[in-house]
């Protein structure tokens, strides 16, 4: 909301290249016309719905992660690790996804 009234109020009050606001806001080319509409309506961005983790295998990965919780940085398992052995147990999921399930289990474990 603050980031859309300010693009607005530099494009249209202070007569702001678009260029120029790139280059103060860091926002890509592609991102900035999309905020100054002449009809005041803000831009909607839809992201897809992707599952939060993986479904066949998230018992025996947060296992895993449980077990490597109590060791040491050094001694627990990278998540290049974690995945190589999903796959040894005929995992058929991205990289990606189960990647993004255990940044998210760690942030949720630091919360608690």
């Amino acid at each position: 909301m603050a980031l859309w009234s300010a693009i607005r109020d530099r494009h249209f009050r202070q007569q702001i290249p678009i260029r120029e606001i790139e280059r103060r806001t860091g926002l890509s080319r592609n991102t900035i016309p999309k905020y100054p509409r002449p009809d005041g309506r803000k831009p909607t961005f839809k992201l897809p719905d992707r599952p939060r983790k993986p479904d066949s295998s998230a018992g025996e990965l947060t296992g895993w992660l449980r077990q490597d919780a109590g060791k040491s940085r050094k001694r627990e398992r990278t998540t290049k690790q974690l995945i190589a052995d999903l796959v040894a147990l005929r995992f058929d999921g991205s990289y990606g996804r189960t990647a993004a399930f255990i940044r998210c289990w760690k942030t949720d474990r630091q919360r608690e």
